[in-house]
């Protein structure tokens, strides 16, 4: 039985076409080179930082952020970035008595951001305030702690197979793939998530009845 449900942010419960498009005019590339180069390091299994890389050698990402912030350009998030399906599904779960947190691997500011938005969750982590970014087991033991129940009643819901599903389901968590952004739908039909996620979803509103039956 499922107690709690926790929520991946990028491409799962917000649109990530902001934060790109802001990072690839701080670069002063085209937005789809670094969506291309984005997507082929993360699709080679690197981390999607390197991309950065590609375009600006030995580049800061902390460094970076603080100068975007300074400069009046740093991480915006409003009502208009969350996926059209994600008030109504956060509802329902906790209508259907379910705990519900956002985990995800965002900034102190990111966490602050959301926060302001008053979604109907019962808590907001990021790793920035942790200290720890998936997929590190240690960020999934944060994850354990944070929400009520034992491992195998926490569902972890995110899109990404190397980053949610498998590092989720090694920690003994139950684990969810959301079929959008490049990533869900990249490996929604991977042999690696098909045998790790217990569920694999086209819309967040699917989760309360996939639960209960």
């Amino acid at each position: 039985m499922i107690r709690s449900v926790v929520f991946d942010v990028g491409e799962t419960l917000i649109k990530d076409d902001r934060e790109w498009a802001a990072w690839a005019d701080w670069l002063g590339v085209p937005l789809n080179t670094l969506s291309g180069l984005v997507g082929a390091v993360t699709a080679s299994g690197r981390n999607n930082v390197e991309a950065f890389e590609l375009i600006r050698p030995g580049f800061d990402l902390a460094a970076e952020r603080q100068l975007r912030e300074q400069a009046g350009v740093g991480e915006r998030i409003e009502e208009s970035d969350l996926y059209p399906d994600v008030r109504q599904a956060l509802e329902a779960l906790r209508a259907a008595g379910y705990w519900v947190g956002i985990a995800g691997n965002q900034t102190d500011r990111v966490a602050g951001l959301l926060r302001r938005l008053a979604l109907p969750v019962d808590a907001i982590a990021t790793s920035g305030e942790w200290g720890v970014a998936k997929p590190d087991a240690e960020f999934f033991r944060k994850v354990i702690e944070f929400a009520p129940g034992e491992p195998h009643e926490i569902l972890y819901v995110g899109d990404h197979r190397d980053n949610d599903v498998v590092p989720a389901s090694a920690a003994g968590l139950r684990s969810g793939l959301i079929r959008r952004g490049p990533w869900g739908y990249l490996w929604a039909d991977d042999p690696v998530v098909r045998e790790n996620a217990d569920w694999v979803i086209d819309s967040l509103v699917e989760l309360p009845g996939l639960l209960v039956s």
